[in-house]
């Protein structure tokens, strides 16, 4: 079985192009269809590259045993923060419409009025523009998909945090 999990820095790689695919895909959306990002989105995105960040240095570095691991428990922490931000924003997607928040400044405005801290967890919070539901494929809306790739970027975690590792 555990010869048709790819090696370590091969895992990474693979997960570093899936983050790529996943931002060249919102910022298509963004700047071809003309969609918007709202606050939780772009957290979602740091999430992403934040990812992304992590496997590409753990595929440039090629660690060894410990360093597996390191890069392994890092893009499973990027993978739930990011995870976490995509299920509050679906859950703000489903609420009645009685129930969704009012919106909220923009994002800009409150990251030069706001301490830093207020303003993640006014984000956080959401809003009524994080409700709206702009686009979906396949019948999963935008943080629906983002949740997939966290949860795919969370097994290549696991995998990685529990794969057998040859000893030296």
């Amino acid at each position: 079985m555990s010869s048709l999990i790819p090696a370590p820095r091969q895992l990474n790689l693979l997960a570093l192009l899936a983050c790529i695919a996943a931002m060249a895909g919102a910022l298509y959306l963004q700047h071809v269809d003309g969609l918007e990002p709202c606050p939780l989105c772009i957290f979602q995105r740091i999430g992403v590259i934040a990812a992304a960040l992590i496997l590409l240095i753990a595929t440039l570095h090629g660690p060894q045993r410990t360093g597996i691991r390191i890069y392994g428990a890092l893009t499973g922490l990027a993978a739930i923060a990011g995870g976490a931000v995509s299920i509050r924003h679906i859950w703000l997607q489903n609420l009645p419409p009685d129930q969704v928040p009012a919106c909220g400044p923009g994002l800009n405005y409150m990251l030069d009025v706001f301490p830093l801290q207020s303003v993640i967890q006014e984000v956080l919070a959401g809003s009524g523009e994080c409700a709206e539901m702009d686009w979906s494929f396949l019948g999963l809306s935008l943080p629906a998909w983002s949740l997939v790739v966290f949860s795919g970027l969370l097994l290549v975690a696991l995998v990685q945090l529990f794969r057998p590792l040859p000893t030296r």
